[in-house]
């Protein structure tokens, strides 16, 4: 690769869009030859292009084609879940070997002991640092350093190991994934990771492009993810697992409220095929959104032909963005009324309107973008990016044309995008799974407290907006016991939290299929059911719900279940 495509790749004067590259030749025939193009498969693509060209090219750029921009879901577990059973079953004793854990977040501290083997060499087989650009990286991707086990391993016996491998995990979220899954047990601290016989490929992402977060109006002090960088992550640690030819076990403790909920962009497309390899399981992180009103649901009322909505803007959200879409085959159409009493009238849809509003007695700024034909879901979405939002309460009226206009969705943005000063005041809880949690087949999964057996508070609630059954499953993730960046343990508490206690889960399954042969080939979705099966469920509760989906995870249940199929 030539030093101009790295530095296209990694440059914050360089704008990125995923693009379906057999499909969308005219975007490339647009550029004036200062450009770069990576392709990650058969039907994704990765195009970098002068940031000084974007105002030329805005106006034929779709949505599907901005990389979404993702966060972290995060603000005695083991017995809970029956992996302590089958540890102590002898005929079972898993503990994850064979197995590979990819941990696809914000680094790992790879000196921390938990993440050692008996003979004190790394458990960890490669870090692939993305914000690192000095060493070799993958070679389709085109940037960051891979630091190999030998790597680590001369590090570890170094007295200044970070002049050997420098990557480094300066928020402790990946660390914290990583131990859960596959952290050695410390008896002593109260502490067992579910896997501690698996190892571990860790990808630390980069932060998205300063032109990409501003797009979208993300604060620079929020920990922010860009698609085509996770996208390329999902890759590597499947390219790994099948140079090793080992079993593969991915944790995402990542999301997004961009998008359709429905699970089409670029990135479910992508986690969908890798979940569906053999010997393969992906495990994504609902969220925590539920109780956070920021998800409205709204009905039109035939009566009158719209519904009202009401967000209240907190001092702090000067930027951020606003997303509607209409239930299809239905069209829509909004107006807009400030706190300060400015009324724009009905913005009427068309194939595609672009308006910048501007109000006269505030200094706020809205380009609102109606798409009648989003491309990857062919439904309607209405996108409002504020700027310099005046504080207060905003109405919006959002009209249905015709009899087909039944009802829509509007998201605002996840985790710290935005405070939580700003939020609906009639918010609907349902319907706030993330990306790419809401991908069909990875297991979506949920946190509760197996202290009082309560869902946390805050979790995502399903189900996608096309009704797709997510989050499948809970895992625990309240005041779980992880380790931390100064080597101790502290609580934690989110989904981020269920995802990898549920990663290791899956690694025990991968290790009981495929390394000892009981069903070797097993995909996500094989293992999802087993999962299922083995689920506690509650008399007095319907499943599958919006809220604890199939139940409660319990991977002894599961044995227990497969006992009693084989005696019958």
């Amino acid at each position: 690769m030539q030093d101009a495509d790295r530095e296209r790749i990694i440059s914050d004067d360089y704008f990125d869009l995923i693009i379906e590259y057999k499909a969308n030749p005219q975007i490339i025939e647009m550029l004036d030859g200062d450009y770069t193009v990576r392709i990650i498969d058969e039907y994704f693509a990765v195009l970098h292009f002068p940031l000084a060209q974007l105002p030329r090219l805005e106006q034929s750029i779709l949505y599907s084609q901005l990389p979404l921009l993702f966060g972290l879901t995060d603000e005695a577990s083991l017995n809970a879940s029956g992996v302590f059973n089958v540890r102590r079953t002898v005929a079972f004793n898993l503990r994850g070997e064979g197995v590979i854990i990819g941990i696809i977040d914000t680094g790992i501290d790879y000196t921390n002991p938990i993440f050692r083997k008996p003979d004190g060499t790394t458990k960890i087989l490669s870090i692939w640092d993305q914000s690192i650009n000095t060493g070799a990286s993958p070679e389709d991707a085109g940037f960051g350093t891979v630091y190999l086990s030998d790597q680590i391993n001369q590090a570890l016996l170094s007295e200044d190991p970070f002049s050997i491998v420098p990557s480094t995990d300066e928020n402790g979220h990946g660390t914290m994934l990583a131990g859960i899954a596959a952290g050695n047990d410390v008896p002593s601290e109260g502490f067992y990771g579910v896997a501690p016989a698996a190892e571990l490929v860790v990808v630390k992402l980069r932060q998205a492009k300063q032109a990409n977060r501003a797009f979208f109006m993300v604060p620079e002090t929020s920990i922010c993810f860009q698609e085509n960088h996770i996208m390329w992550a999902i890759k590597y640690c499947s390219d790994v697992a099948r140079e090793l030819n080992r079993p593969l076990v991915i944790c995402l403790g990542i999301g997004s409220s961009q998008g359709g909920h429905t699970g089409r962009s670029a990135i479910n497309f992508l986690t969908n095929a890798i979940a569906d390899l053999p010997d393969t399981g992906v495990v994504i992180a609902a969220g925590n959104e539920g109780n956070l009103g920021r998800h409205y649901y709204g009905q039109i009322d035939p009566a009158i032909g719209s519904n009202t909505v009401e967000l209240f803007v907190g001092e702090e959200d000067k930027g951020f963005t606003l997303e509607l879409w209409g239930n299809p085959p239905g069209i829509y159409s909004i107006d807009i009324l400030s706190p300060e009493g400015e009324y724009i009238p009905r913005i009427h849809p068309a194939l595609r309107v672009r308006r910048t509003v501007s109000f006269i007695f505030e200094s706020t700024v809205i380009y609102v973008d109606y798409q009648l034909i989003e491309s990857q879901t062919g439904n309607q979405l209405i996108l409002m990016r504020f700027q310099n939002a005046t504080p207060g309460t905003w109405s919006f009226n959002v009209y249905g044309h015709g009899d087909m206009a039944t009802g829509f969705h509007m998201w605002l943005p996840m985790g710290d995008f935005i405070s939580r000063e700003t939020y609906f005041i009639q918010p609907n809880i349902y319907t706030t799974v993330l990306s790419p949690a809401s991908t069909l087949i990875p297991i979506s999964v949920t946190a509760y407290n197996p202290a009082n057996n309560n869902l946390y508070v805050n979790s995502s609630r399903g189900y996608t907006r096309d009704d797709v059954i997510k989050p499948e499953i809970a895992a625990p993730g309240v005041n779980y016991l992880a380790p931390s960046l100064d080597h101790t343990f502290v609580p934690v508490t989110g989904t981020s939290v269920s995802a990898a206690h549920t990663a290791g889960i899956v690694a025990l399954m991968l290790e009981w299929g495929t390394v000892r042969g009981n069903d070797p080939g097993m995909d996500t979705n094989a293992i999802k059911n087993q999962l299922l099966r083995g689920a506690r469920r509650r008399q007095n509760i319907m499943y599958p719900n919006r809220d604890w989906g199939y139940g409660i995870m319990d991977i002894f249940r599961v044995f227990e279940n497969m006992r009693a199929d084989i005696e019958r």
